[in-house]
């Protein structure tokens, strides 16, 4: 299994975990690195938030030594203001700056930024020239197919940031029309690598070891980014990262491995989210990790009335008992 260079970052695997709104915060992000995800992808921060000095985008950009090397993604429209904003924040322990034009949800879309940028070239060349000035960091962008089936431009958006001197492009084969349903598109990531000569990273229906090493064979892309597979199951890393390696896949986490990971993605939420939004975000990720447990319909009705982590940590012991 090759290692992976974007700039001058150095990965140990070509595995990442995908950025995600609501998901990929700190704690899960440890999660996921210890795993053995080799890079780690944080949660888009917007540059006019930064330039606001938005009190809730500081803990947005917190970054624990141990999940180093950690992408940051911007998201934004205005090439003067990301760059500005990417300057300002660059002395954070962060390795990589990402630019967001994938994200598809309608009210970022619609303020002409995330995914809506496919429709303007123009505008990516200006922003992605700003933001390599800007800075000494290597600069990557994540894109999509396109921004509908009649706008596929993928491979010119990925030329574009080529020239521009961006590090690597990762490839969501979904147009922003499909959001995240239907088929991804494994052919357009293919036409991207062959029309550029930085790397490649490959996105979407990455569910399973055998699927990372297909969309690698499929594509030629240089690196795989798994986003809603992670979600209740950080192992997949580790399962990936073994067949990759040597062909073979670890057992799935037993009860017990189940129950402690979870107790301490709690207390890091505890830690650094402190018990009322703590207990309130970790609601979801229970609600991931329990898909397929016995009784775990019944788990998740009674999920979101958790308040306290003491309950959280009661119902985590109920579902997964002590015994094997």
């Amino acid at each position: 299994m090759k290692k992976l260079q974007i700039g001058n970052v150095t990965l140990d695997n070509p595995i990442i975990l995908a950025p995600m709104a609501g998901v990929s915060d700190l704690p899960f992000r440890l999660l996921c690195r210890e795993m053995g995800a080799a890079l780690v992808c944080m949660e888009m921060v917007s540059a006019k938030a930064i330039y606001y000095n938005n009190k809730n985008t500081d803990s947005l950009m917190e970054i624990h030594p141990d999940e180093v090397p950690a992408s940051l993604q911007l998201f934004g429209s205005d090439p003067q203001i990301l760059a500005e904003m990417a300057k300002r924040i660059e002395e954070r322990p962060f390795s990589i700056l990402d630019l967001n034009m994938g994200c598809p949800v309608p009210k970022v879309v619609n303020n002409g930024e995330g995914s809506a940028l496919m429709k303007d070239p123009k505008l990516v060349e200006q922003i992605l020239t700003a933001l390599v000035r800007a800075i000494d960091k290597p600069v990557t962008v994540k894109i999509r197919k396109g921004f509908d089936d009649d706008h596929v431009n993928a491979v010119e958006i990925a030329k574009i940031a080529e020239a521009c001197g961006v590090a690597a492009v990762a490839v969501h084969g979904r147009t922003r029309a499909q959001y995240y349903s239907g088929q991804a598109d494994w052919d357009i990531i293919a036409q991207v690598k062959d029309a550029v000569k930085i790397p490649v990273i490959g996105n979407g229906d990455v569910d399973s070891p055998e699927k990372a090493k297909a969309i690698l064979e499929q594509t030629g892309c240089d690196g795989v980014m798994i986003g809603r597979a992670a979600e209740g199951n950080p192992w997949i890393f580790r399962e990936v990262v073994s067949y990759l390696t040597d062909g073979t896949i670890p057992a799935r986490p037993t009860n017990r491995e189940k129950r402690e990971l979870i107790l301490r993605h709690a207390a890091l939420q505890l830690e650094y989210k402190g018990e009322y939004t703590g207990v309130r975000e970790m609601r979801k990720h229970l609600s991931w990790y329990t898909v397929g447990m016995p009784h775990s319909a019944h788990f998740r009705q009674t999920i979101n009335t958790m308040e306290k982590m003491d309950e959280l940590i009661r119902g985590v012991y109920d579902i997964f008992p002590e015994e094997e």
